[in-house]
């Protein structure tokens, strides 16, 4: 069973960073495919990011291109979301979500990801 937790959310003023991290167990050893999606106040969930765990390769949603870098650390298992130069928009609960296979397609379509954390808050103030 795959199991997600995220940590890292909380409050920070404009043009400041936050780091989030999403920690899966219960993955194959190939690993899991992983992604950040968001809900902000009036507005559906947002893909944020996605990374295909089996080639690495790392996929942003345009609005937080050059802000925000999903990564990986392959020695625990951990995805983190590095958010810089954060706006009153990137206000609001971040999501990890996890596959049980390494591979996603484009990695930004929720029904990729079957496994999903409680979420974490981020608010960034004026």
């Amino acid at each position: 069973q795959v199991q997600v937790a995220e940590m890292g959310g909380g409050q920070v003023q404009v043009g400041g960073s936050l780091r989030l991290s999403c920690a899966v167990s219960g993955c194959p050893a190939s690993g899991c495919a992983r992604a950040w999606f968001r809900t902000v106040p009036g507005k559906r969930r947002e893909w944020v990011a996605g990374l295909n765990w089996s080639n690495g390769r790392t996929y942003h949603d345009i609005s937080v291109l050059g802000r925000f870098t999903i990564s990986r650390d392959s020695a625990d298992n951990t995805v983190y979301l590095q958010m810089t130069n954060l706006k009153t928009d990137d206000t609001g609960v971040y999501y990890c979500a996890s596959s049980d296979r390494a591979y996603c397609g484009d990695c930004m379509e929720s029904r990729e990801f079957g496994y999903w954390g409680r979420g974490t808050q981020v608010t960034v103030s004026s």
